[in-house]
């Protein structure tokens, strides 16, 4: 594909988020799947377009209501972003849109004008408002001051880089250092991850699912955050253990490899079209522990049922996102406060109901990719507080024993950032059912 393609490419896909109100992500696997003659280099300048301009749209959008266009188009901010993002020269940009088959039109005079007034020129501006400058929601500003404070700056542009490629080592099968050599001979360099000891990192786009390392199910595709959740509920052999939430399997595939493939797993979800997904990596895996079942809601008459049943419960709660801001830009872009606040209601009452599943002695580990204190924190101190049969334990216990390290933050619950920690926005807490106390001899 010529560079004017790619740009054309990018924005009828930016159109298509936009009016779909899709993840970008599928959008863009979609675009690719039916466009298969597309090369790995012009997959990746499409998609390098595509996620400058959802990144930074507030500043963009900036400049180009500032120099006086109209907010919004995908076309201006895609080519403020070539200027101010990926440094495209004028004459360059005037080149590549030449209105022939497959690119874009030619430039009109005004968007010459813009494109020239915005070289040479920074893509933060001290004029902008904070939320601009930063490229978030203005309406999150005290929600996001509120948990990083003096390092909100810091943070902030954390959640707005590009995330690396993280893969979790499947234990079944291989190991670091096993699955690590045999991803060199496939030519791709990756690095084993900080805290986890089943991680391995990449911080190249490489096509994962055409290596062997991959189809013969020895790595998946596991943010380095996720895997420490995971590790931080302890699963043994013969455990019985229950993923709540449990969508595509990620942390049921992680869970069961932890049990060495011994024991039992029920992964639920309100989806049957996730399970299904789910399904076809447990194969991959070589997992047999697993079952799957349907919830109607997190109510199902199934948790009622099997009440107290289970050593450990693993709730990786519905939310923002607001922690995956690098992988899924576009997302912050949709998010509103009645989304937080429906959110945070429904993560109480899957909590409520998936604590029921817990043994006497058990744990539950409930889990978020969410900045916001109001998903995180406030959520499990109010559960604590309406639930006294349960008790938060210090994380600090399970992570030295998985991890070998010191804990990399303060508290007794696990909040991970892309500025401090080099994982996805990621919180974890651990609940124990207390043990009924022993009778009193009469």
């Amino acid at each position: 594909m010529t560079p004017g393609a790619c740009l054309q490419a990018a924005i009828e896909l930016l159109i298509e988020i936009e009016t779909r109100r899709s993840p970008a992500d599928d959008v863009v696997g979609g675009y690719f799947r039916r466009h298969r003659f597309a090369g790995v280099k012009d997959r990746g300048a499409i998609s390098a377009h595509i996620f400058a301009v959802l990144r930074n749209r507030a500043a963009l959008d900036w400049w180009v209501t500032r120099l006086g266009g109209a907010p919004g188009r995908p076309r201006s901010l895609l080519l403020a972003a070539l200027v101010l993002v990926e440094e495209w020269k004028p004459n360059a940009i005037a080149a590549a849109c030449d209105g022939d088959r497959f690119r874009p039109d030619p430039l009109e005079r005004e968007e010459r004008q813009f494109i020239e007034i915005l070289e040479g020129k920074s893509l933060t501006d001290p004029a902008m408002p904070e939320p601009v400058r930063l490229n978030f929601p203005e309406w999150l500003l005290p929600h996001l001051k509120a948990v990083f404070g003096n390092d909100f700056e810091r943070e902030m542009a954390g959640l707005n880089t590009t995330a690396p490629l993280d893969l979790r080592v499947n234990a079944l099968k291989s190991d670091r250092i096993s699955a690590k050599i045999a991803l060199e001979r496939e030519g791709v360099a990756a690095e084993e991850t900080r805290y986890s000891p089943l991680g391995l990192r990449v911080f190249e786009r490489v096509p994962l699912a055409t290596f062997d390392v991959f189809r013969e199910g020895c790595i998946e595709v596991q943010d380095e955050g996720s895997q420490l959740a995971a590790l931080l509920l302890e699963t043994r052999p013969g455990m019985r253990v229950v993923d709540f939430c449990a969508g595509a399997g990620g942390k049921t595939l992680a869970l069961a490899a932890g049990m060495d493939n011994k024991g039992m797993i029920v992964a639920c979800d309100i989806s049957a079209k996730r399970l299904e997904r789910a399904a076809q990596r447990l194969r991959r895996a070589g997992i047999s522990i697993v079952q799957r079942r349907v919830l109607s809601t997190e109510r199902d008459k199934w948790v009622k049922q099997h009440a107290g049943g289970f050593d450990r419960v693993f709730v990786d709660a519905p939310c923002t996102g607001t922690g995956t801001w690098r992988r899924n830009p576009d997302a912050k872009w949709r998010l509103t406060p009645q989304d937080l606040a429906e959110l945070t209601e429904l993560q109480a009452r899957i909590l409520d109901s998936a604590a029921r599943l817990v043994k006497p002695g058990g744990r539950l580990l409930y889990a978020t990719c969410s900045v916001l204190r109001e998903e995180d924190e406030d959520q499990v101190e109010q559960f604590i507080e309406s639930h006294p049969d349960f008790f938060l334990v210090p994380v600090v216990q399970p992570w030295r024993a998985v991890t070998g390290r010191k804990l990399p933050c303060s508290g007794d619950m696990l909040r991970l950032t892309p500025a401090k920690h080099g994982t996805d926005g990621f919180f974890a807490a651990l609940l124990e059912r207390r043990k009924p106390e022993p009778k009193a001899e009469a």
